[in-house]
């Protein structure tokens, strides 16, 4: 199948796209609003609700403005190089999980994205009033997989 095609049968398919798509494909997240497919033996990950991806949109959008500084980058318009998203994607989402949760031990693994980002958004009224010294000090601490 050629790149293009497969480009364009999975926007068809998946028409719902999940914004943290990148980090439950590392296995790093679980979310219980999404739902994985197969396509042309790639993984891929859609959200069953417009609503919980918009807000995990709107989260995602203000953590890559965010950590522009500590990723050292001048300027982000959009998805950044895969491993600085995935950086930015589970850094981020594990920083989040650790404030709502100061007394859980620290998990690799963040257990459900949306109920996650649901509940900082009900506590911190709006992402944009999150503590974001704090996420960013997750995010330039979190590694990804050893090269082999």
């Amino acid at each position: 199948m050629e790149e293009d095609e497969f480009r364009s049968t999975y926007q068809q398919f998946n028409t719902i796209r999940c914004p943290f798509e990148k980090a439950l494909n590392a296995r790093r997240c679980d979310c219980s609003q999404s739902k994985r497919f197969l396509l042309a033996g790639r993984d891929g990950v859609g959200c069953q609700s417009k609503n919980f991806q918009a807000d995990c949109l709107a989260l995602l959008t203000i953590m890559r403005g965010k950590a522009q500084f500590v990723l050292h980058l001048t300027k982000v318009d959009g998805p950044l190089p895969h491993n600085k998203e995935i950086r930015v994607q589970v850094g981020g989402l594990q920083g989040l999980q650790r404030l709502l949760n100061p007394d859980q031990k620290e998990e690799k693994c963040v257990d459900n994205v949306s109920l996650i980002v649901s509940a900082a958004c009900e506590k911190f009224g709006s992402f944009d009033d999150l503590p974001f010294e704090q996420l960013l000090k997750s995010i330039l601490a979190f590694e990804g997989r050893k090269k082999r």
